[in-house]
């Protein structure tokens, strides 16, 4: 079929019905890329426009703080959207005992799971079970090493409104000369919902705090009819906590991500507080596994 190209009006021959004869399967493009020219044409454009698109189009690479919920999907989707940022890295912290991701409680083995039906490798970053604010920064610092040496200068989060989680983290990466990047900063709990339930990503409730959210709201998916029976006092998101949740579907994953859900649980914490005295949390979990199919 000849075609016009839209971009420079040359003439070429398009064989998008033969695809072992296409040309456009020649030029390999990243999602950056795609997305520049799927937000510039609608039609099929020669194969040196590709090449040239391919030279010139070179967006800065950055990794994403990688949780494995809700708001961290809907933000790495929205940048994948488009092509201000190439992703080269899903990083993520998981517990050296449980092998489960340190906030969510999600398996190392989802967590790569997830990383596969993704298409960007996972980097997990294995902490020591004490919790130390100490340890964590360690590891996290020869982290930014590792991803400076390669030429990062962003590392992108899913944070909504909490000042100071964003402030540590800039007062973190900054000395590396890294830029913190927030896809869903400074938006209202309730907009970046809505942007949630439009963008077809598929999650479940896998953690709640006990006087917040009781059992029944474990294994529940995110959707418009349970944000309605959420307490009044609780965060559509779970920002201040409320809830963790386990993405695996809809967006930027191109399959499902099998999993099994065990019975919930209840489990209590000992946190001591700033003023030094000591506070009891109580929380309810479920045993989130990986789950093969035959």
């Amino acid at each position: 079929m000849k075609k016009s190209c839209p971009r420079c009006g040359k003439h070429f021959e398009c064989r998008h019905n033969e695809i072992s004869r296409c040309q456009c399967t020649s030029v390999s493009l990243n999602y950056c890329q795609k997305n520049y020219i799927d937000s510039l044409y609608n039609d099929c454009l020669c194969p040196d426009c590709l090449q040239d698109i391919k030279k010139s189009i070179r967006p800065p690479k950055a990794v994403f703080n990688w949780s494995g919920g809700k708001d961290s999907a809907l933000a790495l989707w929205k940048i994948l959207q488009g092509y201000e940022y190439e992703v080269i890295a899903l990083l993520t912290t998981v517990n050296k005992q449980t092998e489960r991701s340190s906030m969510h409680g999600i398996p190392l083995s989802l967590l790569y799971s997830q990383a596969e039906s993704i298409g960007i490798p996972l980097y997990p970053l294995i902490l020591e079970p004490d919790g130390e604010i100490n340890g964590y920064e360690e590891a996290m610092k020869n982290a930014i090493l590792h991803f400076k040496k390669l030429g990062i200068k962003h590392f992108i989060f899913g944070d909504i409104f909490l000042h100071d989680v964003k402030k540590y983290r800039e007062k973190q990466l900054a000395p590396f000369g890294i830029s913190v990047v927030e896809p869903l900063w400074g938006k209202s709990s309730s907009d970046v919902m809505e942007e949630f339930l439009a963008s077809g990503l598929r999650t479940i409730i896998v953690t709640t705090t006990a006087d917040k959210l009781d059992k029944n709201f474990i294994g529940k998916h995110i959707d418009r009819e349970l944000i309605n029976l959420l307490p009044a006092d609780t965060d559509p998101c779970g920002e201040n906590g409320e809830y963790h949740t386990f993405c695996y579907a809809g967006g930027m994953f191109r399959y499902p991500v099998d999993y099994s859900l065990g019975e919930p649980r209840s489990d209590s914490f000992p946190v001591k507080m700033e003023d030094g005295s000591e506070k009891v949390f109580t929380y309810w979990f479920t045993d989130l596994e990986s789950s093969e199919k035959e």
